[in-house]
């Protein structure tokens, strides 16, 4: 296994601290999402979807929100609004391979934040 090593701002490093046992994880997402546009430029849209929401997140979590913060965080209702069309379309139809790429981005997303959101209610009771 090869070891990478690049130089960030402590202020970053701080931040990325919490993520650190999924950094490769993420990077690997990243870099799919990221080649996706080059490999089919005609999903485009579906692809910056999927960054955004991605991005949305990282925002969030970039700016250290307290416990209530985390409980309170929701997704923007763009976001929203796009996974309810995917979890509709995936009702009546089945989805394209992209769409079931950005569906799983979605779930998994919300898996990260249930557990977050978990660990914030338990730091708050104690």
């Amino acid at each position: 296994m090869a070891e990478l090593t690049i130089q960030i701002s402590d202020e970053l490093a701080q931040r990325l601290e919490p993520l650190q046992n999924r950094l490769p994880e993420l990077l690997w997402r990243l870099l799919d999402v990221a080649s996706l546009p080059q490999v089919q430029p005609t999903v485009l849209a579906e692809t910056t979807d999927i960054s955004s929401v991605y991005q949305e997140v990282l925002d969030f979590l970039i700016k250290r929100p307290t416990p209530e913060e985390i409980i309170t965080f929701k997704v923007s209702p763009q976001a929203q609004i796009r996974l309810q069309a995917l979890l509709e379309k995936n009702r009546s139809t089945i989805l394209s391979s992209m769409e079931l790429a950005e569906l799983d981005v979605y779930e998994q997303l919300e898996h990260m934040m249930i557990l977050l959101k978990a660990r914030a209610y338990s730091a708050l009771n104690k």
